[in-house]
């Protein structure tokens, strides 16, 4: 009878280890654990002044390219309209060349009207040849003062032109100014935080709110050393975002970055090595259905 109790005993230790150790064996249906992330960009002011208007509700959905907010314009329109002003007296000051030069062009014909004469008198032998010499002298001054002239001229003028031009690059700079002041999202997403309210002071810099891409999500994994040889840059995997309590849901996934280092083991990842201390983080692509959040746990099954 004892040594019936003892192989009974032996049976169920036997049976009861077996269960302790399939219960605890590290077989998971998932290859790799992480969270979910989206791009997320902090809009800044890039001008300074009163924010007149600003359409933002945090949650909301705004589209790429969408105004959200002014900031006040006034005294840049009218730095803008005295830059325009500016221009129009350099303009005004331009020489007309031709009309200020007319009368010594009168004088210069005329003078070589006098050679002219001067030098058939002179053949027909009825002049001193001292009255050509003079004539022609005359015909040269005339021209040289022309030349001087004209350079003076064309220098006032080109120098009027190149501050014309930069009237022009100032009103371009205050109308890229004028463009800043109207405040844009710059891409398509939800809402997450709010910074800042209508009526308040904007500087350069400040940050107005932030905006999340949720339509394209990101799920930042981990796998072990070992999984590495079966991970590659655009690979297809499943993605299960976890809701708790069992609760989960099923989406495609392309791998999209794979980190050149490793690093500790977050202490909220679980790895399919427990052992494991040294992991690496990938990057996998999920079009999220409206369902996924930030932050979100998930779990990763290679194909």
């Amino acid at each position: 009878m004892k040594k019936i109790n003892i192989i009974v005993a032996s049976v169920l230790f036997t049976f009861n280890f077996s269960l302790f150790t399939s219960c605890s064996s590290n077989e998971h249906d998932y290859d790799a654990t992480g969270t979910f992330e989206a791009t997320e960009i902090t809009v800044s002011a890039e001008q300074t002044g009163r924010l007149l208007m600003f359409d933002v509700t945090e949650g909301n959905k705004v589209e790429a390219n969408q105004q959200v907010g002014l900031i006040d314009t006034v005294q840049l329109y009218l730095k803008a309209r005295q830059i325009g002003a500016t221009k129009l007296v350099y303009s005004a000051q331009k020489p007309e060349t031709e009309k200020q030069i007319a009368s010594l062009r009168q004088q210069l014909a005329k003078a070589q009207q006098e050679v002219e004469r001067f030098d058939a008198l002179v053949k027909d032998g009825a002049a001193n040849r001292k009255l050509l010499d003079d004539a022609k002298s005359q015909v040269a001054v005339l021209q040289k003062q022309i030349a001087a002239q004209q350079s003076a001229l064309n220098t006032s003028t080109n120098s009027l032109n190149a501050q014309m031009n930069t009237a022009d690059v100032q009103k371009l700079q205050v109308a890229d100014q004028l463009q800043k002041c109207h405040i844009y999202s710059p891409i398509s997403g939800i809402v997450l935080e709010k910074y800042t309210e209508p009526g308040e002071f904007a500087a350069t810099g400040k940050p107005l709110f932030k905006v999340a891409d949720m339509d394209n999500m990101i799920m930042r994994a981990y796998v072990t050393s070992s999984q590495l040889k079966e991970v590659k840059i655009g690979q297809e995997v499943k993605v299960f975002a976890d809701y708790g309590k069992g609760e989960r849901k099923e989406y495609a996934g392309k791998v999209t970055w794979i980190s050149s280092k490793s690093e500790f083991t977050p202490k909220t990842i679980l790895t399919d090595d427990e052992r494991a201390n040294l992991v690496y983080a990938i990057k996998v692509a999920v079009k999220n259905d409206g369902y996924i959040k930030i932050g979100m746990y998930g779990e990763l099954k290679l194909k």
